[in-house]
């Protein structure tokens, strides 16, 4: 018989060993998402030179260089042609931003991904950027580096927890190489990725992280993405108004955008055209777009550079709130390949420009960056995440409390204002639900010994059948308030206490019908019961009951003991307890005179005056001893 653990082996962590084994995998991941990062923008450069300069080149180009006039129109259109055949006939799922697919494949399907995404992602992307999308590389790299975790957590021997590490380290390895963010890497993992904070995730991802993040210094360079002037000077209460003010408006814009996005991918979901047509669709718009402002065509890293030092003009802004914010949720909306951060970035960067014209002067573009972050938070759901990309991005931590504040304030208004963020939003429209909430199980807080019942009816270890025959008698006389009795599981105890075995009360019923009286009840039950100890945590009582199918469990000491019974309605009435602290509403402390105006009804003028007499008498008194202290003290 197995005894309960003792309180002295429960720990704060479940790492075990296995976690350095999967951290060294991440560390492969790492270097293998940081190639997949360079591999990926060498193809979208390829794809840019081949649709609008006609030439095969890994040269760094913009389509708003283009000179091809009108016909570039046509770029987006063939791009979006090309990505609807990869996808009816590759893989579905490259469509989309890769993300939601991301956490599907983390949260339901068990960290598994098909290889062929980690080929046919980044070569639909680089296809969607280089035809002018206006896309971000980040999303599908995201994707990318995950379909490669997940590949490698599929051909070892792994459990489900530890593939979803997998994946989510190439991931992370993918975003941190992408952007030069291994730290915003890490808190977009968690924040979004891993729904865990535990060492066995954590550790793993933030090595990916960091190993990509190192690689990618040799393979893209070391410098940020967004260099700007650092901010040196200090931040003023005004401007922490106005970032207050930006993190409001950034939420609204945040919404807006998610709702015009869902509405038009259900637009698309009702035309009478096979979905393989709909990113061709999408890419008439953006060319549309395009001619009226070509800087929003592609990644546009060069637009969001011009934000964040303050060089551009009402046109440009302008240009990125209507037209990058129209062909963007177009194009996505008919579910073409393409990642949302980079947009967001330069939308969000815009919005902070626009503001800056009417907010207190900060820094050069301290209010684009402000603008970009929060717009960003409040879309994602990532305060801490858009946070801390701002800081990497353009290594000027001078703007953290503004950018910080306009995070958190976006975050708040964007959670009250959508159910879901514009990544879940996609889950819930297949059917699937998650709670982006983190908390500690109540479960796990709760030891048995705090719930257990300890009034036992317990037979002796040499009882018969005839007991169990006794016992039925009584019950059948007593009537249906007795068989309503919580009692199930019935122990068999020696004369010191130890617990010898445990019957059902379909195995006691059983054993008083049987005949046989004379025979030892145990053998009717079992002698190898499973049991629970009295510093067990509910939670552990909880997987034992779901592992085994038992509802009822005997607690043993480790002396083996009989401590009491755990049922399942015990942690039930533990989980509806903790309920109660979210519903319930209490005033636990309440304010009397003189700091208020309640004052106790017993207490009389009189009660007053004695009160305060005794305390000046023992004022004095103690005053007195003092004294007496001293003056010995100065003899």
């Amino acid at each position: 018989m197995s005894h309960g653990e003792s309180a002295s082996s429960l720990r704060d962590y479940s790492a075990t060993n296995r976690m350095l084994f999967i951290s060294g995998l991440a560390a492969i991941l790492g270097g293998a998402g940081a190639v997949l990062a360079w591999a990926l923008l060498g193809l979208i450069r390829l794809a840019t030179n081949v649709f609008y300069f006609h030439k095969l080149s890994f040269a760094n180009t913009s389509p708003a260089d283009s000179t091809l006039g009108w016909t570039a129109a046509f770029a987006p259109i063939v791009g979006g042609l090309l990505i609807g055949v990869i996808a009816r006939f590759g893989s579905e799922k490259i469509r989309g931003h890769g993300m939601p697919e991301a956490i599907e494949a983390i949260i339901f399907k068990g960290g598994k991904v098909a290889p062929r995404i980690a080929i046919l992602k980044p070569v639909a992307t680089a296809i969607a950027i280089g035809s002018g999308g206006p896309f971000g590389a980040e999303g599908p790299i995201i994707m990318t580096g995950g379909a490669t975790g997940s590949l490698i957590g599929q051909l070892l021997h792994t459990t489900d927890a530890e593939r979803t590490t997998l994946l989510v380290a190439g991931a992370a390895a993918g975003m941190s190489a992408t952007f030069s963010c291994p730290l915003a890497a890490v808190l977009l993992a968690v924040e979004l990725l891993l729904f865990e904070w535990r060492p066995r995730s954590l550790v793993p991802v933030a090595v990916a992280s960091v190993t990509a993040g190192a690689i990618r210094r040799l393979l893209l360079g070391s410098g940020p993405i967004f260099p700007m002037q650092p901010t040196t000077v200090p931040i003023h209460h005004m401007a922490m108004i106005g970032a207050l003010v930006v993190g409001l408006l950034a939420a609204l814009l945040s919404t807006g955008l998610s709702k015009i996005l869902y509405a038009i991918e259900d637009m698309f979901e009702h035309l009478p055209i096979h979905w393989m047509w709909w990113p061709a669709i999408g890419g008439a718009v953006v060319g549309i777009g395009g001619l009226f402002f070509p800087q929003a065509l592609g990644v546009g890293y060069g637009v969001i550079q011009k934000l964040v030092v303050d060089d551009v003009t009402w046109k440009v802004i302008i240009g990125v709130l209507v037209v990058k914010s129209i062909i963007w949720t177009f194009s996505l909306g008919s579910n073409t390949s393409g990642g949302i951060l980079a947009p967001l970035l330069m939308i969000g960067g815009a919005l902070g420009a626009a503001a800056a014209h009417v907010l207190p002067p900060i820094s050069q573009g301290a209010w684009a960056l402000v603008g970009m972050s929060s717009v960003l938070a409040a879309a994602i759901g990532a305060p801490l995440t858009a946070a801390m990309l701002a800081v990497e991005l353009t290594h000027n931590g001078g703007l953290m409390l503004p950018v910080l504040l306009g995070c958190v304030v976006s975050y708040a208004v964007g959670v009250l204002l959508q159910p879901r963020s514009i990544l879940t939003e996609r889950l819930s429209r297949r059917g699937f639900h998650l709670s982006r909430e983190y908390g500690v199980d109540p479960l796990e807080t709760v030891m048995v010994r705090d719930v257990m019942h300890t009034s036992v009816f317990a037979l002796p270890a040499d009882a018969t059948r005839q007991d169990a025959a006794d016992w039925l008698t009584k019950m059948n006389n007593r009537g249906s308030e007795a068989w309503s009795h919580w009692q199930r599981l019935f122990p068999l105890v020696d004369k010191a206490g130890k617990l010898d075995g445990v019957l059902t009360r379909s195995q006691m019923i059983s054993a008083g019908r049987g005949g046989e009286l004379r025979q030892a009840l145990i053998t009717s039950g079992s002698s190898k019961p499973s049991v629970v100890g009295p510093n067990d945590t509910l939670r552990s009582a909880a997987e034992k009951m779901a592992e085994s199918h038992l509802t009822s469990f005997p607690v043993v000491d480790s002396g083996g003991g009989l401590s009491g019974i755990l049922t399942i309605e015990d942690l039930l009435a533990a989980r509806s307890k903790a309920r109660m602290r979210d519903s319930d509403r209490e005033r636990v402390l309440t304010l009397r005179w003189p700091f208020g105006r309640q004052m106790r009804a017993e207490h009389s003028i009189d009660d007053l005056v004695d009160r305060a007499y005794d305390s000046a008498v023992l004022e004095r008194e103690r005053l007195e001893d003092v004294g007496e202290r001293v003056e010995s003290g100065l003899d």
